[in-house]
């Protein structure tokens, strides 16, 4: 019954969420199926975040861990090239860069004695430079 005081509101239907279930037939094979679904979704959230978060844990670690790396072109022969191939076809390298750069470590670990020769060579000429250096701030004064 509507009075003057009270005025009925014009009925809305109710805005259904593609997400609700709705409740007219609770029972139905629609419904449980949909329940389901949902449920099933609801269920895996957790482990997606979890996956997530070990996906951005990983990347940050290996772009802290990079900043110590350094890429160098280098050409190298069809032999070289097949040596880095089969370490990496082995497993034992997960790349052919990784191969060459720890091949290329444990060459200068073999060489130390050529790199402690050129570590000498490279003084001598510092103290070379330093003394021409010297020589012509005399010369000015």
């Amino acid at each position: 019954m509507s009075s003057p005081y009270h005025k009925e509101e014009p009925s809305t239907p109710e805005r259904v969420d593609d997400l609700m279930l709705r409740d007219d037939d609770p029972g139905s094979e629609e419904h449980n199926r949909a329940a389901s679904s949902v449920r099933d979704i609801a269920s895996r959230i957790p482990e997606s975040l979890s996956a997530i978060g070990r996906d951005i844990s990983r990347t940050i670690e290996k772009a802290i861990s990079a900043k110590d790396d350094y890429v160098v072109a280098v050409k190298i022969s069809p032999e070289a090239q097949e040596k880095l191939e089969a370490l990496v076809q082995a497993g034992v390298f997960r790349s052919r860069a990784e191969a060459a750069g720890f091949l290329i470590d444990e060459g200068i670990k073999t060489q130390s004695a050529l790199f402690e020769r050129v570590r000498q060579k490279l003084a001598e000429i510092e103290r070379l430079r330093a003394e021409l250096r010297g020589l012509i701030a005399d010369n000015k004064v």
